[in-house]
Order: structure tokens, then C-alpha cells, then sequence
């Protein structure tokens, strides 16, 4: 069975790799509401969460988008993340990956041959723990 990849507010830079993670063996599933990426993370936990991480200093009660999506990822110690960021928000990226857990964290533009290194990494080490 394939492992499970969760693509979450595939906006900025996830949406165009899901080629690549589908080459890679995952089966891909997008959320572009972060209730619902919730819901799948709680029911199913995937093998990687793929998601945008953006700043807004209008948010009353929060850094950031993934807040909520990476609170219900850390009852998920199987699941790895991955972030993209631009390079602008890293401050509060820093911030967040301070209090919960970021596996990885790639900058805008991502290259492809980095993304592909790493999700590499991480399917050989859940296939040799299988």
C-alpha cells in the first residue's frame, strides 16, 4: 500500500509537486480547508503532511495558518511534516516550529532535488521500520 501524503493550503508552492511525491509512491490526498486537513489527520494519520506556511500580522490569536494543522499533527508521532515558506516569514515560522514539531522546512523556490532527498529519506526510514 502506498504511503499517504496530505497536501494542505496547496497555494503557494505544494500544488506543483504533486507530480513528483505521486513518481515518489505516495497516494495524494489535498485539503485546502485546514478544518478538514484536521479531521483527515485525526481519522488517518498520513505518512507526510505537505503544507504552506504563511504570516499575517492581521491574526488576532495565531502566527500563522498551519497553527491548528500542526497542533493536531503532533498526536500523529508517524506523520513527518514538511513546511514551504518565503523567506520573508521565517521569524515567525521560527516561532511556531519553537512550540511544535517541523520535520522540514524548505524556502521558496523549492528545488526539486531537495524535496525529492528528503521525502526519499523518509519513505526508506518507514519502510525499514516496517
Amino acid at each position: 500500500m502506498p504511503s499517504s501524503l496530505l497536501m494542505v493550503n496547496a497555494f503557494i508552492g505544494t500544488a506543483g509537486y504533486k507530480k513528483l511525491y505521486q513518481e515518489l509512491g505516495f497516494s495524494v490526498t489535498t485539503e485546502w480547508s485546514e478544518r478538514k486537513a484536521i479531521s483527515l489527520i485525526r481519522k488517518a494519520p498520513p505518512a507526510v503532511i505537505v503544507a504552506d506556511f504563511y504570516h499575517q500580522a492581521d491574526f488576532r490569536d495565531r502566527l500563522s495558518n498551519l497553527e491548528s494543522v500542526l497542533a493536531a499533527a503532533q498526536g500523529a508521532p508517524g506523520t513527518r511534516i514538511l513546511v514551504f515558506y518565503e523567506s520573508a516569514h521565517r521569524a515567525a515560522l521560527d516561532k511556531v516550529a519553537a512550540r511544535m514539531r517541523i520535520d522540514a522546512a524548505l524556502a521558496l523556490p523549492v528545488g526539486e532535488d531537495e524535496l525529492r532527498t528528503i521525502l526519499q529519506q523518509w519513505l526508506h526510514e518507514t519502510t525499514a521500520a516496517d
